[in-house]
């Protein structure tokens, strides 16, 4: 937007030089022209003693000294306009503008806020995303899932220290093989980590955007491995303390 206006401006200054230049050039041919007459037309055919040379004279030094006048009083008038307005942004207020344009300016906005809040988007869906209105709304299903991937490889950190570090191409199942005797089976005899492996391996490898309940499938075996790697790391804080206040009392004997 602001190129294309200084684009404008530029040619618009261009074009008003351009067109002083001619009015400027076509004025002095024709003072030269009528002063040529006005010699010729003399007895003596000479600038001396010529009253039509010195009329025509001041009547163009006449001509020039008011468009000079003009155009200054025109650049004084425009510059002291521009001085009236405040450089500092203010909001409009009520007595700033006549009562007719203060409720105009209203109604405008209070119908722009009106389209703006019922142009929502409120039954749309875009795959891969959560719908508007529920729990998921924003929520990019892909990204988020991935996500998970380092915030339980730096839990495993903690509670298996020599865990080994996170690949970004190897299966989770593989990545975390050391913590599946940590976690619970179903009935199936899978664990979370089995399903959280198979959201993952979706969202990395899958050409569509992983779907509302694949994702809640996913999220939710993340979850849960989440909580049992805190609970361990809890645990181990807990009974590293134990062990310590146990030696502690063992020196003081």
């Amino acid at each position: 937007m602001f190129p294309r206006v200084s684009r404008r401006s530029t040619v618009s200054q261009i074009c008003y030089a351009v067109l002083v230049l001619i009015a400027t050039f076509f004025v002095a041919i024709s003072c030269a022209l009528l002063l040529s007459q006005a010699v010729r037309t003399a007895p003596n055919r000479s600038f001396v003693k010529n009253i039509n040379a010195v009329v025509i004279g001041a009547a163009y030094v006449v001509l020039l000294v008011l468009s000079l006048a003009f155009c200054l009083k025109r650049r004084i008038a425009v510059h002291r306009r521009l001085q009236r307005i405040a450089k500092t942004f203010r909001t409009l207020g009520k007595n700033d503008v006549p009562d007719s344009v203060f409720l105009y300016m209203q109604q405008e906005y209070t119908r722009a806020c009106l389209i703006a809040y019922e142009a929502r988007p409120k039954d749309g869906f875009q795959e891969g995303w959560g719908r508007p209105g529920t729990k998921y709304a924003g929520v990019r299903f892909r990204t988020a899932l991935l996500d998970t991937v380092r915030v339980i490889d730096e839990l495993a950190h903690l509670v298996i220290p020599r865990h080994p570090p996170l690949r970004p191409h190897a299966r989770v199942l593989h990545q975390f093989r050391f913590l599946l005797p940590l976690l619970s089976k179903d009935e199936d005899g899978l664990t979370p980590l089995h399903y959280y492996d198979s959201a993952i391996q979706l969202a990395r490898q899958s050409t569509r955007e992983p779907t509302e309940q694949e994702y809640i499938v996913g999220i939710r075996a993340a979850k849960e491995i989440e909580t049992v790697l805190n609970e361990c790391y809890l645990e181990m804080r807990e009974g590293s303390s134990t062990d310590l206040s146990t030696y502690a009392e063992r020196q003081s004997m």
